[in-house]
């Protein structure tokens, strides 16, 4: 007789342990599309911002002539991104194209070495805040780096779009997840949510491998 209601204790506990399992299930595949949505959305953001600058769409065209350059690390940076990065500071003056912006102490983080008196193409992205007072930014400006941020700017469309599918339909995009993605991709295709998601994803798809060819022909 204990050992029946041992049983029906036992079996009683399957039913509420399954729920609470599935529950954390799809908790982590909405916790996991919304990773993957503010992933996409950052990357995007980034890829725009920095694009328009290095494009020449955004800030004040000039030229930045060379006085000195030097690989400068940054004081945290670690013996192995010393040894695979070396990011070179060339200082030097500044003079928009219009004439109206002009920095005796501007500086760009570059990729190559350039000789004194060597002219680059920059964009100030943020003007000296006072006449000499050398806290410029810019921005080294040039089609083949700015159609790379754009091939970032289409990829965060794919996040995006993943980490909305997995928000909305609760699908884990990673592990075990509760929903199996063909009932999740069923449930999609009672609306317009479908189309939606496979237009976006194949358009960044496109969007980034276009802007990454496009980089190695600029």
């Amino acid at each position: 007789m204990n050992g029946t209601q041992g049983a029906g204790k036992r079996k009683g506990t399957g039913p509420s342990l399954d729920g609470l399992v599935g529950r954390a299930f799809g908790r982590l595949g909405r916790a996991g599309g919304l990773v993957f949505l503010l992933a996409g959305l950052a990357l995007s953001g980034w890829g725009a911002y920095e694009g328009a600058y290095v494009s020449g769409w955004a800030g004040t065209h000039g030229t930045l002539t060379v006085k000195q350059c030097e690989v400068s690390y940054p004081n945290n940076a670690s013996r192995s991104s010393r040894k695979n990065r070396r990011p070179i500071r060339c200082e030097g003056s500044f003079v928009s194209d219009d004439g109206k912006s002009v920095d005796a102490g501007a500086a760009v983080q570059v990729r190559h070495r350039y000789a004194p008196g060597m002219e680059l193409t920059v964009q100030q992205t943020e003007a000296p805040t006072k006449g000499g007072s050398a806290d410029g930014d810019y921005i080294q400006s040039g089609m083949d780096r700015a159609w790379r941020y754009f091939a970032a700017f289409f990829g965060g469309w794919v996040l995006t779009t993943l980490g909305a599918f997995c928000l909305a339909t609760g699908y884990t995009p990673f592990g075990e997840s509760r929903i199996p993605f063909d009932e999740a991709w069923e449930s999609a295709g009672r609306g317009a949510m479908r189309a939606v998601v496979v237009g976006l994803i194949c358009m960044g798809l496109v969007g980034a491998g276009v802007s990454l060819l496009t980089s190695y022909l600029a």
